[in-house]
């Protein structure tokens, strides 16, 4: 099994869980199996009264999560035309289960959110109380390049940030670095690379008994200005004037217009970032429009629920086993969109992926 948890006992007999991504081969991506795994031992975590904190990691140098398993889900999609595949309804549900039962843990549940933390990756960091970020991590929604759309919960944190920057990263995909995390409240802490153990070792020093969220938050403090040094430079906050003037805009169409302009910029983050929206799906572009938009007014079970939908009908339309055949399978890196002008994508389209696609109640109506 490609999650590993072990529970570590501290000097007062208190004990930590940690559970570990260990498949650093798939740069630790998250499979169904993984997924289940994960939400059983993190329920059971939580009902126990032992367990005073939980760490989550990911194994390997390169990567927390660098998301799901969308290679598995992109070729159900081809077996299923048109249709949900049973993989997507158990997938996504179980996917977003664990994503909301992280955002509500009743215990202090701390995310080493190192290297690559992508898609399903933002979903897990996203969730946890104390996310931490190191000098390696990337942290990105790059869904608009496989025809999917940034979900996880990307409904809820991108509407939030400042301005324009949540539909900015969410059309362009563009990746942020620990510092614009801490900016854009992404990530709480920032600690060395090689800090986690000796982390790990203050944690079982602690007494859990008394006073936990201040002494919690001392050794937090402590640990990140021993990295403070290694914090590398703001990015996109820099920026955001540049960003919230070109997408002070009407529609999506007009917004990836302007962003494809950017390609050729002389600014070389914002042409990176105009040539990855210019690479990518147009429908994905007024999904994430429209999902940014409905959001702002939404509960996070609310959001969970409506990306549920929007998450199965995206295995109903084309673009997503498109998109990851181009960019994953085959690797041409040339997917045949089938709507390739994102001034063409029919409205009536758009409004579909948030159509109901089950029978009765919402498969995720008991989330609160």
């Amino acid at each position: 099994m490609a999650i590993h948890c072990e529970v570590l006992t501290g000097a007062d007999g208190a004990r930590i869980g940690i559970a570990t991504l260990d498949a650093p081969k798939a740069l630790n991506a998250l499979s169904l199996p993984m997924i289940e795994v994960l939400g059983e031992q993190l329920h059971a975590w939580a009902r126990d009264p032992g367990i005073v904190c939980v760490l989550l990691r990911g194994n390997g140098g390169k990567a927390f999560c660098a998301g799901g398993d969308v290679r598995a889900l992109a070729q159900a999609c081809r077996d299923h035309p048109g249709s949900v595949p049973p993989l997507a309804a158990t997938f996504f549900a179980a996917e977003y289960r664990l994503d909301f039962a992280l955002h509500t843990y009743s215990k202090p549940l701390l995310c080493w959110g190192h290297g690559h933390v992508l898609g399903g990756g933002m979903g897990l960091l996203q969730g946890a109380n104390i996310r931490i970020v190191t000098p390696s991590s990337r942290l990105a929604m790059p869904e608009i390049s496989i025809g999917l759309y940034p979900d996880v919960g990307a409904s809820w944190f991108l509407a939030r940030l400042p301005g324009k920057l949540g539909l900015f990263l969410g059309l362009t995909g563009a990746p942020i670095n620990a510092r614009d995390a801490l900016d854009l409240g992404l990530a709480d802490r920032f600690l060395g690379e090689h800090q986690q153990e000796a982390l790990i070792e203050e944690l079982l020093q602690l007494n859990w008994q008394e006073q936990t969220a201040l002494q919690l938050n001392s050794l937090l403090k402590a640990e990140q200005r021993r990295a403070c040094a290694e914090l590398p430079e703001a990015q996109w906050l820099p920026r955001r004037q540049v960003i919230d003037q070109l997408l002070d805009v009407a529609d999506a169409a007009a917004a990836w217009r302007a962003l494809e302009e950017l390609k050729h910029h002389e600014d070389p983050l914002l042409a990176e970032a105009g040539r990855q929206l210019h690479q990518g799906c147009p429908l994905t572009a007024h999904l994430v429009w429209e999902q940014i938009r409905r959001a702002r007014h939404l509960s996070l079970a609310q959001v969970f629920q409506m990306e549920y939908g929007m998450s199965l009908n995206c295995c109903r339309h084309p673009e997503f086993s498109e998109g990851v055949r181009a960019r994953l399978l085959d690797k041409d890196n040339q997917p045949r969109w089938h709507w390739p002008d994102v001034a063409q994508v029919p409205a009536a389209v758009v409004e579909a992926h948030f159509a109901k696609v089950w029978e009765g109640r919402h498969p995720l109506a008991d989330l609160d």
